[in-house]
């Protein structure tokens, strides 16, 4: 029988296709069935067309070469950096043009993907401001859509001399016509003389008129440039004031964007041109809900990077060296084995196995959002959000006067873990990142002057590259507004490195000692050197290992991060699927315990009349019954050496979304550890 032959130009139309693979149905049928492991029948309904067009679209797309048992190299990379960049900034999307040798300068192909990417972003209705340079009127050139009605085109900034031929007058006429909207011009300059002649302009009712305008935009298209001198900010004269550059570059300046400049972590550069430049504000860009940024070149990178980090993009259009760039400048340093193409093993149809894990979401891309939001309804007596910072949660008792401020945070995915420890007695502020992703510094910052009392801040946050990062950034933010901050990184996992290298080890379910020492000292008055003190004292003193017997699934994909097998356990597992020390076959309950309490016995040497705390922890779906079978095993190993529990904790405190396993962690007692664990606390998760 012959195949269905589907139609191109009709399918792409009648299909949502996600951004990412531009207007080629081929592609993402491929990457669904030979990456992401779908069935046909599956396919067809992801992409809402019948199941003989799906086969038609896989034997099409070996014929035409897109696949060779998997995807073509350069587009496999291309589309696998977009998908880490999305999630490790929190994108609303992205698209990367992939490596061609076909002598396409960069910026034809980023005008092209751009180009794709504006016909499925751009809607009847919209308001779309565009900033100039080179990379946007290249965009809009290649740009044709049809059919849209009430679009309006906003020059974004005042305009340039004629001699730079992508003028801000020239890019809002060539976008407006691409899309038959209505362009409106700023009938002034981007850079007068003075202050002076600034505030005259803009007192005429037409050009205060049509910046004002501006603030009712709900889509922006802009570059992001760096300080080379070959960059569009030279040739447009902006920075040709005697010694504007130095200015911005003494300053730490790494890039611009709308006439704004900006630093590593996003935020604008006070300068000279400030009161100069006319067009839409800083706070205005920052407001506009989808917010495009088209950007690529090595050079770039920093700025590009500080515009992610500063939040000031929501779609990202860039190419594949450009965001390799990106990610590993921002630490990201496994992109190669992130990108590896997964061969597809073929098996036969079997009706009982499921290839998405089911949950309770909406989109997956609201998850964090929504669970912060039901978080703190559900917590209003303990929490409340920082207004412009719905991640930044404050607990309502806590931060007073004089008082050591308690800074906590890290990715989401771990819940009750962090939100849960704030609150009187515990932490006073924490930020919330992504899923198994640090929080920015900004929101960290933020969190800083809302805690301040005057005696300084203490962080206490886990040792995983992005959270050391970011809390430095956040900390030396907070060091230029006079607020001292002193840092605890807990190292509690005994697995992730021998006990000659503890800084080296990562902050597992060992936090929460560390969270309740560090707010009880902070709550008796001690200093802030006394309060870091002791919380480093506790976390040298904490011991962690954690079996993990199935994975976790991520909310976005609905599916499992790694496999293990049907009778194997994993030993060491962090609580981000972060491979342990060994796998060994399914033991008991009492054996695993056994063979825990060993390598924590081995380290900590407990004495005959020692006091510990206890926590056994759930990785997600480790129900209590099991937990209080280990519970059982480790008192009477530990009865056994006659060390008593002063304290226990059992449930859920530190998961890893859904996956099935369990980490024992125990903290060997002074007497002023075990004053500090007992003193009052009240927090969504933790009471006292």
């Amino acid at each position: 029988m012959a195949r269905e032959k589907p139609t191109e130009s009709s399918a792409s139309t009648a299909m949502d296709i996600p951004l990412r693979f531009g207007a080629d149905p081929y592609i993402w049928a491929c990457w669904l069935y030979y990456e992401e492991g779908l069935t046909q029948g599956d396919i067809a309904a992801t992409m809402g067309i019948s199941r003989a067009t799906v086969n038609a679209y896989l034997a099409d797309a070996r014929e035409r070469g897109i696949i060779q048992i998997s995807l073509d190299p350069a587009q496999l990379a291309s589309l696998h950096l977009a998908q880490e960049l999305k999630r490790h900034f929190g994108l609303h999307d992205c698209i990367v043009a992939p490596t061609r040798d076909d002598g396409d300068a960069l910026i034809d192909r980023l005008g092209a993907v751009g180009a794709q990417a504006l016909e499925k972003i751009i809607r009847s209705g919209d308001r779309l401001a565009v900033v100039w340079g080179r990379t946007v009127l290249a965009v809009g050139e290649r740009l044709k859509l049809s059919g849209l009605q009430d679009v309006t085109v906003y020059q974004a900034t005042g305009g340039t001399a004629s001699t730079l031929n992508s003028t801000p007058q020239q890019c809002a006429w060539t976008f407006a016509a691409a899309v038959g909207g209505r362009c409106e011009n700023i009938l002034a300059p981007i850079l007068v003389s003075s202050a002076e002649v600034r505030r005259l302009l803009e007192e005429e009712t037409l050009l205060s008129q049509q910046l004002a305008r501006l603030s009712t935009v709900n889509k922006a298209i802009f570059s992001i440039a760096s300080l080379r001198p070959n960059s569009t900010v030279h040739q447009s004269g902006l920075l040709d004031a005697p010694g504007a550059l130095q200015h911005y570059l003494g300053n730490k300046a790494i890039g611009v964007v709308a006439g704004h400049f900006i630093d590593e972590r996003g935020r604008r550069v006070a300068g000279p041109l400030d009161e100069r430049v006319i067009g839409v504000s800083f706070d205005q860009l920052k407001s506009i809900p989808a917010r495009i940024g088209v950007a690529g070149g090595a050079d770039k990178v920093p700025a590009i990077l500080g515009a992610l980090r500063g939040q000031l993009v929501t779609v990202l259009i860039t190419d594949a060296v450009t965001a390799r760039g990106i990610l590993r400048a921002d630490g990201v340093t496994d992109i190669d084995s992130k990108i590896a193409p997964r061969q597809r093993i073929e098996t036969g149809h079997d009706s009982s196995r499921r290839d998405k894990v089911k949950k309770f979401i909406n989109d997956p891309q609201d998850v964090i959002d929504e669970m912060v939001a039901g978080a703190i309804s559900a917590h209003a007596r303990h929490l409340r959000p920082l207004l412009d910072y719905p991640r930044a949660l404050i607990a309502r008792e806590g931060p007073r006067p004089g008082k050591v401020g308690i800074v906590i945070g890290g990715g989401s995915g771990h819940e009750p873990c962090f939100f849960g420890y704030v609150g009187r007695g515990l932490a006073d502020a924490v930020a919330v990142g992504n899923v198994f992703s640090s929080p920015p510094p900004d929101p960290i910052f933020e969190c800083v002057k809302a805690v301040d009392g005057g005696a300084g801040v203490l962080f206490v946050y886990g040792n995983y590259h992005g959270d050391v990062m970011n809390f430095d950034m956040a900390a030396e933010m907070a060091a230029e507004h006079g607020v001292p901050v002193r840092t605890v990184i807990t190292t509690d996992d005994i697995a992730s490195a021998n006990v000659e290298d503890r800084e080296g080890r990562r902050g597992v379910a060992g936090n929460l000692f560390a969270f309740k020492v560090a707010g009880a000292a902070a709550d008796r008055g001690m200093d802030l050197d006394a309060c870091a003190a002791i919380t480093r004292r506790s976390n040298q003193r904490t011991f962690t290992l954690g079996v993990a017997l199935e994975p976790c699934s991520l909310p976005q994909t609905r599916r499992y991060n790694f496999e293990i097998g049907a009778d194997e356990m994993e030993i060491g597992m962090g609580i981000h699927g972060e491979p342990g020390v060994m796998r060994e076959k399914l033991k008991s309950a009492d054996d695993i315990v056994d063979m825990v309490m060993d390598k924590i016995f081995a380290e900590m040497k407990p004495g005959s009349g020692d006091r510990v705390a206890v926590l056994v922890n759930s990785f997600g779906a480790t129900p209590l019954m099991e937990l209080y079978i280990l519970h059982r095993r480790i008192e009477e190993r530990l009865s056994a050496k006659q060390v008593s529990i002063a304290v226990n904790w059992i449930g859920h405190y530190c998961t890893s979304i859904d996956m099935v396993g369990a980490s024992i962690s125990v903290l060997h007692l002074d007497a002023e550890l075990e004053e500090l664990l007992a003193h009052p606390c009240d927090g969504a998760a933790l009471r006292v």
